[in-house]
């Protein structure tokens, strides 16, 4: 029996420990205790900006579950990522209370659309436990059973993968509608508490950036320990052989629809934890665009090595952040020229790169 490869390398756990470092310790004494006129004080616009790109770096990973190492491309990830997000919505608006514009224990929306109660999807939306579980539950059984039968009808490749773009499209619009329930064009805001905790404080702030950068940390271990264990084998073999697979006796459905299905989780926690930071959710998380923007991400950074996709992620929202300020009109030429240049030139994205750089410098 082969032995189990380590979970990381030696180089690996101390860059793990030095990113456990940054996000629990040096990111929160930068921010809360560095005074704000001090060169070394990290202001709020870059822990809200860090934060929601490790929200998206969550996202990467688990597009990298799915294509890097399953060899199946979704586009429809980021519908997902949006469900998680209303779910926390939802919670956000009934944590609101009688402070909105209204004074009605209802949503503003709903008031002003003159629902006289709640609808029945809002029904444990004022609890916070089942706030969690619902940020699991739902993205994990909407992937589950569209998996279920697209695997088994053993739907691949590209038709996979406009299917996955047109479920997410199609989800867009009904949530554009107002008679859902889930405040039609405009989604949700206006958010002011959690747990009865201000989200504009500080230390809320902080507190929703360290919880961030740990469940990706959380996630990246799990992720790695999949990969490495004879779970993380068979996908890889079904990505480049799928019917040697089955020959050799595997069912590659259940392979497929457990990693697709976890994939889904991930993203609706990655959306879970965007919404409290940046204040807003609304259908447009869910268009098309959002999904591919995901799959550049993991493309950029590599597919198939984990660590990849989250610098992806990092790299290519961070000259997003500036270039959608300092020259908005090169944006999309840009990441159509990056997606262009990593295609043709970089296969294996920053990752490869990094490695074979350290491989000659090595030799």
């Amino acid at each position: 029996m082969p032995q189990r490869a380590p979970l990381l390398t030696k180089t690996g756990w101390t860059a793990f420990l030095l990113a456990l470092i940054l996000v629990c310790a040096v990111a929160p004494i930068l921010n809360l205790a560095v005074p704000a006129d001090s060169a070394f004080h990290m202001g709020d616009y870059a822990v809200a900006l860090t934060a929601r790109i490790m929200c998206y770096a969550i996202a990467a990973l688990a597009m990298d579950l799915i294509w890097g190492y399953t060899g199946i491309l979704s586009l429809g990830h980021g519908l997902f990522f949006a469900l998680g997000g209303y779910v926390m919505g939802m919670y956000l608006m009934r944590q609101i209370g009688r402070d909105g514009h209204y004074r009605s224990e209802l949503p503003d929306f709903m008031v002003f659309l003159d629902w006289k109660a709640l609808p029945w999807h809002w029904t444990f939306s004022d609890s916070f436990l089942a706030t969690c579980l619902l940020i699991v539950a739902v993205p994990g059984v909407v992937a589950f059973v569209f998996g279920y039968f697209a695997f088994r009808s053993r739907i691949k490749g590209v038709y996979f993968s406009i299917i996955t773009q047109a479920l997410t499209y199609a989800a867009m619009l009904l949530f554009f509608r107002n008679e859902t329930g889930f405040g039609g064009n405009n989604g949700f805001t206006d958010f002011k508490r959690i747990l009865g905790v201000a989200l504009q404080t500080p230390q809320m702030r902080m507190t929703l950036f360290v919880i961030t950068g740990l469940t990706l940390l959380a996630f990246f271990l799990l992720a790695r320990w999949l990969v490495s264990a004879k779970f993380g084998r068979v996908l890889q073999a079904i990505r480049d052989a799928e019917s040697r697979v089955m020959f050799s006796g595997y069912n590659p459905v259940g392979f497929k629809l457990a990693v697709w299905t976890l994939s889904a989780v991930m993203c609706g926690v990655a959306g879970a934890l965007y919404v409290p930071q940046v204040g807003i959710i609304n259908p447009g998380e869910m268009s098309p665009a959002n999904s591919i923007e995901i799959a550049v991400w993991t493309a950029v950074g590599g597919r198939g090595t984990l660590v990849g996709p989250i610098a992806g992620a990092f790299v290519v929202n961070g000259a997003k952040s500036w270039l959608t300020v300092s020259a908005p009109e090169f944006w999309l030429y840009f990441l159509g020229g990056l997606f262009i240049v990593v295609t043709l030139f970089l296969p294996d994205g920053i990752a490869g790169l990094a490695r074979r750089v350290w491989k000659r410098r090595s030799a």
